[in-house]
């Protein structure tokens, strides 16, 4: 099977993988029309020749053409022009640089085959895949077809029944008016159509022995399908809402749920139906030992109970609570700020449209405990459910809600266990659902998970970091002391949580080399990156990390926003390595060429900051490494990081300063890596055109970025040398003859600095 397909097939979060490997630079529409073609070149090849990569380009831009007339001969004027659109990019931006693209295919494409391995390795383990989850769910429609099929096998035999009574009923009647006629039947015919009645009321009683067990059984498969809805399907489901309210896989499933409940409340109401329709053949005919008689009150009360099994447990909440401005951070909601949440009733019949008032309730049942904050719900906490016309479902949205506190006297913060943002709250929803036919009232409830609720935005990054460990750990919707004693984590589970706080906000988590860093940092190196290992909630988000003045989440967070506000398309290409550590660094950096660099995240700044590192040789070839001081969102709000990297320099006393950057690890010339992000060329005037004083009487500057440097740590006054350049010079200087020139300036510049601390002895 190509990789492609198999890919397609995998479980949503290998799928998510996928997703993050494709952008606008080379979007997933081409992988998709082009698979089999993209398949079958080698691209490493490829990515290490200009004028095949150029090929392969041209080639790829006629494949592109050839699926536009596809979709042309089959009038899909969309495809068409989203064929168009696509071409036109790649031009834009692989026309002069074709081995970019080849470089992109060729990474993919081995990223695509990692995520291969690990999803079957995962598969051996008897994790759960794609095709486990298609074949649980085909089971469960296999197991409402049966009960529809049953349903409908039943209401013909109930037709039959009771065509089969009123013909035994006319031919009971026929019979007792021709015995009472004077010109009769004879003995012999009248005992002959006695017979025949008979036989008529012994099938008929056969009939209502297998109608009713034919009932009973329909009863019987519906309670297994509603057992496995509610035992384990609705819990599963609610189990993965959890996983996507913290940055998980989406959760998509609840129309395929509703459908299910749907189905088993249609057939409940049938069977009710079914068993009125016995009932009125039992009034007009009956016998002893009639089954319909001895079973008929067992099977309603059975289906009703059945019925209000399955209500009871219909509504729940298909969105949780969440703040509009921090959609992404849904379960933390702060005092006076509005937020929305919306339920849903899984059962939806049209009698029910209308018919349901949901109240919502904060913290209700909850036993007062000393030191905790108490809530009010101000803004209408009342909604009518009805049908949406988007998709036809049972729903009710609250869209203007909002918390106050209730003022206590005391000094609330000396007294509580815990400290706000470890404070667990729960929002309940309540309704009364009344079946018409039955009288029955049916007290209906659906709770939230647990919330955090923040006085102060500043405390939005703990209160989420709370949201995170709870649901990791537990599936309890009420636990609201669970942070009276939290539990420990397991790297297996946190590590993955971690990368889902990147994903949902870019389009990339976090890689496995990103992962071994943050596992040392946790559990320290001796640990050697146990899956099985414990990190403790405090040292999660209440002590520093390796001693820093701030904990680990708060560090992390940091960087979520530094990425959020100045580096979205660098992470998201892939050009920031990040989360490395210093040793790990320049054991990448050691053997490449010097002006070689990487990006990584500052593990010094709570703000979120980043740096670059670069590599050089001395004249011994020993490797020397230089990290410039941190970006903070300061200043990368006044520089964008490309142009800091396009213009930075390097100043040493008087030296001409000189831009050190050469490379993108592991190798991509750095204007191939950062050039699509620098600014366009102005089309106006020239910046330096002092003879043009009438424009605006300013000469326009730039900002760039300079480190300088004590000439006594510069190993090397030029430029340092790609490969190419130093085998060409090498053609015409010997080796030896560049080393003594080299040598030779190095100690000019070493007399240079004894000489000048010698003349200024008091500046040293």
């Amino acid at each position: 099977m190509a990789q492609w397909c198999q890919l397609q097939i995998l479980d949503c979060k290998y799928l998510e993988q996928v997703d993050q490997l494709y952008d606008d630079s080379f979007p997933m529409d081409i992988r998709q029309y082009l698979s089999r073609w993209i398949e079958s070149i080698d691209w490493d090849t490829v990515a290490m020749q200009d004028s095949l990569a150029t090929v392969r380009f041209h080639d790829l831009l006629a494949q592109l053409d050839d699926q536009h007339s596809r979709f042309a001969l089959e009038n899909n004027f969309l495809l068409q022009h989203n064929i168009r659109k696509i071409k036109r990019n790649l031009q834009d931006r692989f026309q002069e640089d074709p081995v970019h693209m080849a470089m992109i295919i060729s990474r993919n494409l081995k990223e695509e085959q990692k995520i291969l391995t690990t999803a079957k390795s995962a598969e051996q383990e008897g994790e759960g895949t794609v095709s486990a989850m298609v074949v649980e769910k085909q089971k469960l429609d296999n197991k409402v077809k049966e009960m529809k099929d049953r349903v409908q096998v039943a209401d013909q035999n109930i037709k039959n029944l009771e065509d089969l009574q009123d013909e035994y009923d006319f031919k009971v009647n026929t019979l007792k008016n021709r015995e009472n006629e004077m010109n009769g039947m004879t003995p012999k015919e009248l005992e002959k159509e006695k017979m025949t009645v008979g036989r008529m009321c012994f099938e008929l009683k056969a009939k209502r022995q297998d109608v009713v067990i034919q009932l009973t059984d329909l009863l019987n498969v519906t309670q297994a399908l509603l057992s496995d809805l509610i035992s384990e399907e609705l819990p599963e489901w609610k189990q993965r809402q959890q996983i996507a309210c913290i940055g998980g896989p989406p959760n998509a499933c609840v129309d395929q749920l509703q459908n299910w409940f749907t189905a088993v409340a249609e057939s409940l109401q049938q069977v009710r139906q079914h068993l009125k329709k016995l009932q009125e053949l039992e009034q007009k005919f009956t016998y002893d030992n009639d089954p319909i008689t001895q079973k008929k009150a067992y099977l309603e009360a059975r289906a009703l109970e059945l019925l209000k099994n399955l209500l009871s447990n219909s509504l729940v909440v298909e969105r949780q609570p969440c703040m509009p401005t921090h959609p992404q951070r849904p379960l933390v909601l702060k005092t006076g700020v509005q937020f929305t949440v919306k339920l849903r009733f899984l059962v939806k019949l049209q009698e029910f449209n209308y018919q349901l008032k949901v109240k919502a309730v904060f913290d209700k049942d909850v036993t007062e405990k000393k030191g905790f904050r108490k809530f009010n719900i101000l803004g209408t906490n009342t909604k009518v459910m009805n049908m949406e016309e988007s998709n036809g479902s049972l729903a009710a949205e609250f869209r203007h809600l909002q918390l106050k506190e209730q003022k206590v006297a005391g000094n609330r913060t000396n007294e509580g266990p815990l400290i706000v943002t470890e404070e667990l709250h729960s929002l309940s929803f309540e309704s009364e659902l009344q079946l018409n036919q039955s009288g029955l009232n049916i007290k209906l409830e659906a709770i939230s998970l647990p919330v955090v609720v923040i006085s102060n935005v500043c405390q939005l990054p703990s209160g989420w970091a709370s949201i995170l460990w709870y649901n990791m750990l537990t599936t309890e919707p009420k636990n609201l002391k669970f942070f009276l004693t939290p539990p420990p984590a397991k790297w297996s589970q946190l590590s993955e949580v971690l990368s889902w706080q990147f994903s949902s906000v870019t389009k990339r988590g976090l890689n496995q080399e990103q992962l071994n860093m943050l596992a040392d940092k946790l559990l320290g190196a001796k640990a050697q990156r146990n899956p099985e290992g414990l990190i403790p909630w405090t040292k999660f988000c209440k002590q520093s990390a390796n001693e820093k003045a701030f904990p680990f989440w708060l560090w992390i967070e940091g960087i979520l926003d530094v990425i959020k506000r100045h580096l979205l398309p660098l992470w998201n290409d892939g050009s920031i390595m990040g989360f490395i550590s210093k040793e790990r660094e320049k054991a990448l950096l050691s053997d490449k060429c010097p002006g070689t660099f990487l990006l990584r995240f500052s593990e010094s700044s709570r703000e979120g900051a980043i740096t670059f590192t670069w590599i050089e040789h001395d004249v011994h070839d020993k490797p020397l490494f230089h990290s410039v001081e941190p970006y903070t969102k300061k200043e990368l709000t006044a520089v964008s990081l490309p142009d800091i990297i396009r213009t930075y320099k390097v100043m040493a006393a008087e030296n001409i300063p000189e831009n050190p950057l050469r490379f993108l690890y592991p190798d991509i010339p750095k204007d191939k890596a950062f050039g699509k992000y620098y600014p366009k060329p102005s089309e106006t005037a020239e910046p330096m055109d002092v003879e043009n004083p009438e424009k605006t009487g300013y000469m326009k500057t730039e900002l760039i970025s300079v480190s300088e440097v004590h000439p006594s740590r510069l190993q090397d006054n030029m430029m340092p040398m790609s490969p190419d350049d130093y085998k060409a010079l090498s053609q015409y200087v010997s080796p030896r003859d560049i080393d003594a020139v080299t040598n030779n300036l190095i100690s000019g510049f070493e007399d240079f600095d004894d000489q000048m601390s010698a003349d200024f002895p008091d500046q040293n």
